[in-house]
């Protein structure tokens, strides 16, 4: 999949802090605009909500700070999906979990060097450009998926998954809300399920670029090769449920469910919490960790609709 070039809003008050992060982000790899503030940085995504792939905002600004404009954000129809880096010298436990509850999916702690910048940066820019060529494929296909009372699917690959979650979320009165969550659970399954890739190691493989070789690698080793996942839509009276279920050994989940202060600075880890945030009502694992039930209630999503 070839992205196009990432475009950056940078947003602090401080001119030399700006010019550090242009100089730390090349233009040859990533568009960088500038903000002076927080009032000026709301002006311009308001004016272009659909312009930038990720926001690089300081925390603490005179004004309207980065919370506030985080928090504005994430009431907007269009900005509340792009990613949020906030910048900040508060990196305590509890103004980590704030900012984290406000919206804010990746965490700077300054000083930070230029790699650890280029990773979390590749990290936000890349999961806002995957959401956009998901959601435009999702407005290419049809939706009959509308019609389907009930189906079993099977996958074992990453394409797969991602196949599956734009055809399912057509089944959904807001396919746009849901799409992430199913992608994010279905390739968890996968990864983390079929061919237990652990989260320490899926941080070092994405740190050395080698992730999607390893799971090729896996994909055509035994025992992974003969696993597949399964996933079980199913509308209800109550609502639209979605049960899959992997051939790992499962895991310790309860830790993913919310956005933890202890992964704000990882590169990966806010799949689960998106999902059970974001795309559904509810979610509940079962078993030891490799079965996951999710759950919208149509009352609900008939009213966010409308």
């Amino acid at each position: 999949m070839i992205f196009p070039q990432p475009q950056l809003l940078l947003v602090d008050d401080s001119p030399l802090n700006l010019r550090i992060l242009q100089e730390f982000l090349p233009a040859i790899q990533y568009h960088c605009t500038t903000a002076q503030g927080g009032l000026q940085a709301w002006e311009m995504l308001e004016a272009e909500p659909d312009r930038f792939h990720a926001v690089l905002l300081d925390r603490v600004m005179p004004g309207m700070d980065g919370m506030e404009v985080l928090r504005k954000m994430k009431h907007h129809d269009v900005l509340k999906q792009i990613p949020v880096i906030l910048l900040t010298a508060a990196s305590t436990h509890q103004q980590t979990l704030e900012g984290l509850q406000a919206g804010a999916y990746y965490y700077l702690a300054k000083p930070f060097d230029q790699a650890t910048l280029q990773a979390i940066v590749d990290a936000a820019a890349r999961d806002h450009l995957s959401y956009l060529d998901i959601r435009q494929d999702l407005r290419r296909t049809t939706t009959t998926m509308r019609l389907l009372e009930s189906g079993i699917f099977h996958f074992r690959t990453p394409d797969e998954a991602r196949n599956l979650a734009m055809l399912l979320a057509h089944a959904y009165p807001n396919a746009d809300r849901v799409v992430t969550g199913i992608l994010e659970l279905t390739l968890n399954a996968i990864e983390h399920g079929n061919l237990s890739i652990g989260y320490k190691e899926k941080s070092r493989l994405i740190e050395e670029d080698k992730l999607e070789e390893e799971i090729a690698h896996r994909l055509s080793s035994p025992p992974y090769s003969s696993r597949v996942a399964m996933a079980h839509f199913a509308r209800q009276p109550h609502g639209l449920s979605l049960h899959i279920t992997d051939q790992g050994k499962g895991f310790d989940w309860k830790k993913y469910m919310d956005f933890d202060p202890e992964r704000a600075f990882d590169t990966h880890g806010r799949g689960i919490a998106m999902a059970n945030k974001v795309s559904f009502d509810s979610i509940e694992y079962r078993g030891n960790g490799n079965q996951v039930m999710t759950l919208l209630r149509l009352d609900q999503a008939a009213a966010m609709v409308g």
